[in-house]
């Protein structure tokens, strides 16, 4: 599908959901012919080529394409909490949190914060799967749980209140 074309000295862009947010970075004449891609979107994401054709140019056919892979990253959508399990002393419960969107797929971290501050690692917590296992519960590990969601284009957070 063709894009953005420049063609004896007139830019043309293609009736495509692109048409409103692309166009040439430069003016052409400068030979950097860099595109711009504004507002863009998670289906904005694939492979682009860029093709230069000069006019009775003969013997640069072929040589003349570029090929990128375009990945759009998408911050985590604000994740869910949810509780599994009887919260009472000497029972097991699972705290799991999962966020509909996220590219690359979010890792979760889950901390306690009130009334202190406590880190999990694994094999309690589960950072893909989003997953708090807590097991033989006591009064002691009642307090407010915050799980983060986190890939490399931003992060979001849900909390718990548990009470044992």
């Amino acid at each position: 599908l063709q894009i953005l074309t420049y063609l004896d000295g007139v830019v043309k862009v293609e009736e495509t959901e692109l048409k409103p947010r692309v166009g040439f970075l430069h003016p052409v004449l400068t030979h950097n012919i860099s595109l711009f891609i504004n507002a863009t979107r998670e289906r904005d994401s694939g492979q682009y080529m860029c093709t230069v054709n000069v006019v009775d140019d003969v013997t640069s056919t072929g040589k003349n394409v570029a090929v990128i892979n375009l990945t759009v990253l998408v911050p985590p959508a604000p994740p869910s909490c949810s509780l599994r399990g009887s919260p009472t002393v000497g029972a097991n419960v699972t705290l799991s949190c999962a966020s509909e969107k996220g590219k690359p797929f979010p890792a979760y971290q889950w901390q306690r914060t009130e009334p202190t501050l406590q880190v999990f690692f694994p094999p309690a917590q589960d950072r893909v799967k989003g997953t708090l296992k807590l097991t033989n519960l006591s009064l002691d590990m009642s307090g407010l749980y915050v799980c983060v969601a986190e890939n490399q284009a931003g992060s979001a957070e849900c909390s718990i209140i548990l009470e044992v």
